[in-house]
């Protein structure tokens, strides 16, 4: 499989192609010393909420587990404040894509490789954040758990992008930063 033509890469969005911690940087004038801490708490949370969710069973969406997540943050830095909540998720929508995203998205798709997001987001926060950060014209499908109802790592969140780009799992390679969604892409057979 040395053609990049005969195969998909298939990228997380949240922290691989999307920063997520950018919300809380665009935010120290609220957030002060605490933006940093904020960020990582928020994160942390917002995974370990849809992990839980997944084994219980008990599904919500990626926007409510970042409300959740947030409000968990907000409590632990002491900061109580609708506004700056209203503030930090708005930002969600209008993630800053890290700036090499765009290069790498086309040159893959000038190498002739298909290219998607398969993410736990949901359908609206990813194609806020796609959009804002301009790089939808670049993607030839976009996969949300919300179609299974579960969060990766679950298999049938991976399943998606095999229906989807009509792929064999050993065509599709899978990047993300996160070394959990790669240890379950890669159980799935991504590469």
């Amino acid at each position: 499989m040395n053609d990049l033509t005969d195969g998909a890469c298939v990228f997380d969005a949240y922290g691989t192609l999307l920063d997520v911690a950018s919300a809380a940087a665009k935010s120290t004038d609220m957030l002060g010393a605490d933006a940093a801490r904020l960020g990582q708490i928020w994160r942390t949370k917002q995974l370990e909420y849809s992990w839980l969710r997944s084994l219980m069973g008990e599904h919500a969406d990626f926007w409510q587990l970042t409300g959740d997540a947030l409000d968990f943050a907000m409590e632990t830095v002491g900061i109580d404040d609708a506004t700056v909540r209203q503030r930090l998720m708005d930002l969600y929508f209008t993630l800053d894509a890290f700036p090499e995203t765009s290069g790498v998205l086309q040159t893959l798709k000038a190498a002739g490789m298909k290219t998607a997001i398969l993410s736990n987001g949901s359908p609206a926060m990813l194609q806020g954040a796609i959009d804002h950060a301009g790089i939808a014209h670049l993607l030839d499908a976009v996969y949300s758990v919300e179609d299974v109802g579960v969060f990766k790592p679950h298999p049938s969140v991976y399943q998606m992008a095999v229906d989807g780009l009509n792929l064999t799992p050993d065509k599709i390679r899978f990047l993300s930063s996160n070394a959990w969604d790669v240890a379950g892409a890669s159980y799935f057979g991504f590469r």
